[in-house]
């Protein structure tokens, strides 16, 4: 009997391994419908390899020569700085590569309580609780903090750690209007049957560089009863006179609840996050944070590194004014030779193109001349938003700032489409000797040095004719420019 049911069930073996095939194949076809659907919309992100360590000069694989790097979260400079990088390697030696354990278990040394101290000096709160990163914070405080009870309510350009985090929980959810406290008061107003409310919000938005209205936020969370939660994963350690954050930078560091923020950026640029507050809060997370609880603990080198990027940072707030100045001219260069640059005060500046396909082209193109800067595109921000993120570090100098300018007059090359500057040099108050042809037949940037930076107004010329489109080209005719803005004639 036992043999006959062997025999009966053999024959079901070749369609299971036909169906397998079946839907195998299936699962190939879904994929590769999805990416070429991506690549289709231009918006295909492309991973350029890097083969020297982080700084304002790296190089990139298949592009010769050192490239300016104006892309990176090394808002300090501190990844490759000598101390740091000692303090790394002084921790691997005594403290071994890893813990091979979470911290509740074995994973727990001297170094990870020290540092977890520090930070809350640092940002003048009771405790503190590391994390491998600050998505998974994020992913980890919103569950383990908010119950049935109680409300979140966030901005809607929130990072997606935190639109993730919140999703995790089973708080009521309301989501206020990009920095609307109009809108924000309406829904604190909806939530006040809750038992805890709590304002989630970036203290720095990274793809717009503009900074959350904590005063304004802070008033109405103590008008409503409310707690305050701020990200500062792009703001610790140069917003503020001392880079504490968008709290201090604002005045309100005694006004917010949790803050959650990472290592990864400007402290040593390795990995790890962290939320600090209150005591009986961190408590509670090392008690219930999924991500705390189910990862292993972060390797001594990091934990090195950002303990001494916060000693460096904690000695002199010079680099941090420094980063400002050089932020300020960049943003004021910028805006006069007539783009968009959104957000105010940040070293994340984010030039404005709308189109993907463009600003994907233009990244790749000023890579060719030597400056690395990422093209962003949907889903990372809005449809129709894209935008070259060119990011400031004090470590950049100021004749490097300047090389930045200077190749975006030509950047149009990569689609196959130049300025034209055929239009009537003295219709445009210019006496025809101020322009010479560069190599493509539009001015050099030699013959229109006065007017510096003029290049990128070129781009902007492109972008206001981006509706030209035909196939993979996009046609622009451009009248000369005016003190560095340009006055574009599409055709």
């Amino acid at each position: 009997m036992w043999a006959g049911r062997v025999l009966r069930a053999a024959p079901s073996a070749a369609p299971r391994g036909r169906r397998a095939l079946s839907a195998l194949t299936q699962l190939r076809g879904v994929l590769e419908e999805e990416l070429d659907a991506i690549r289709g919309a231009g918006t295909w992100k492309s991973e350029r390899v890097i083969t020297s360590r982080q700084g304002p000069r790296i190089h990139v694989d298949g592009v010769s020569g050192g490239i300016l790097n104006f892309c990176a979260n090394n808002y300090l400079g501190l990844s490759s700085h000598p101390e740091v990088i000692q303090a790394g390697l002084q921790a691997l030696e005594e403290f071994g590569a890893g813990l091979s354990s979470t911290r509740f278990i074995c994973g727990t040394q001297s170094i990870h309580k020290d540092l977890e101290a520090k930070i809350a000096r640092f940002h003048q709160r009771e405790d503190a609780i590391l994390y491998p990163s600050c998505f998974d914070a994020n992913a980890g405080l919103f569950e383990a903090l908010l119950s049935p009870q109680d409300a979140v309510l966030s901005d809607e350009l929130n990072h997606a750690s935190i639109i993730d985090g919140i999703r995790l929980c089973k708080a009521h959810k309301y989501r206020y209007r990009h920095l609307d406290m109009a809108d924000l008061e309406a829904k604190l107003q909806e939530a006040q049957n809750h038992r805890l409310r709590l304002v989630a919000t970036d203290g720095a938005f990274s793809m717009d560089g503009d900074i959350a209205p904590l005063q304004e936020i802070c008033h109405l969370a103590s008008r409503y009863g409310a707690l305050v939660f701020v990200d500062e994963c792009h703001a610790t350690g140069f917003l503020g006179a001392t880079g504490r954050g968008t709290d201090e930078l604002l005045g309100v560091m005694d006004q917010v609840t949790i803050i959650n923020s990472t290592l990864g950026k400007a402290l040593g640029g390795a990995s790890g996050g962290y939320t600090t507050g209150p005591g009986p809060l961190v408590s509670l997370l090392r008690q219930r944070a999924r991500p705390y609880l189910f990862s292993n603990s972060l390797p001594p080198a990091v934990v090195g590194c950002a303990s001494k990027a916060l000693d460096l940072l904690m000695e002199s707030n010079a680099i941090v004014q420094s980063m400002a100045a050089k932020t300020k001219r960049f943003r004021s260069k910028m805006e006069a030779a007539g783009f968009t640059v959104l957000g105010a005060s940040h070293p994340i500046c984010p030039v404005m193109l709308g189109d993907a396909r463009l600003a994907s082209c233009m990244a790749d193109d000023m890579l060719k001349r030597g400056i690395f800067v990422i093209g962003f595109s949907y889903p990372v921000v809005p449809k129709n938003k894209a935008r070259i993120r060119v990011q400031i570090s004090p470590c950049t100098a100021r004749r490097t700032l300047t090389a930045v300018w200077r190749p975006s007059w030509r950047w149009g090359g990569c689609m196959g489409h130049y300025p034209d500057p055929a239009g009537d040099k003295q219709s445009q108050g210019l006496p025809p000797s101020t322009l010479t042809e560069g190599p493509f037949g539009q001015p050099s940037p030699e013959a229109l040095s006065p007017l510096k930076i003029l290049g990128l107004g070129w781009a902007k010329c492109v972008v206001k004719s981006v509706k030209q489109q035909c196939g993979n080209r996009l046609t622009c005719r451009c009248a000369l420019f005016s003190l560095g803005r340009p006055s574009p004639v599409t055709s």
